[in-house]
């Protein structure tokens, strides 16, 4: 009973940082768009690459662009883990229609894509 306690926590925990990370990259990238879209729209003004704002918007740009790259490794390695789990789960009978380990392909399933 301890094992299925303790695989239904793991689930809960891998689908809420499979989530949150899933949803952090979006907002990232949503964030860079916006930078670059203020970027091009200073540069076509004929404002001068060496103000302080383009620099800025470039650096934040750029800044997000990385952040999307660590998201992205950190979402992919914590799904692989929350697929393995979910398949441990599935071999136990007791969980199969389970509320957390649907809530958790949910999750998957919307991660991978």
């Amino acid at each position: 009973m301890s094992d299925i306690n303790n695989l239904k926590r793991q689930l809960k925990i891998k689908t809420g940082a499979a989530k949150r990370l899933f949803k952090e990259k979006g907002l990232y990238q949503k964030e860079a768009e916006e930078m670059k879209r203020k970027l091009d729209k200073l540069r076509a003004d004929g404002v001068p690459e060496d103000e302080w704002e383009v620099k800025n918007t470039a650096r934040l740009c750029e800044e997000s662009n990385k952040m999307i790259q660590d998201s992205s490794e950190r979402l992919g390695s914590t799904v692989t883990e929350l697929r393995q789990t979910i398949v441990a789960a599935k071999k136990e009978a007791t969980l199969a229609k389970d509320t957390d380990l649907l809530a958790a392909e949910e999750i998957l399933e919307a991660a991978s894509i």
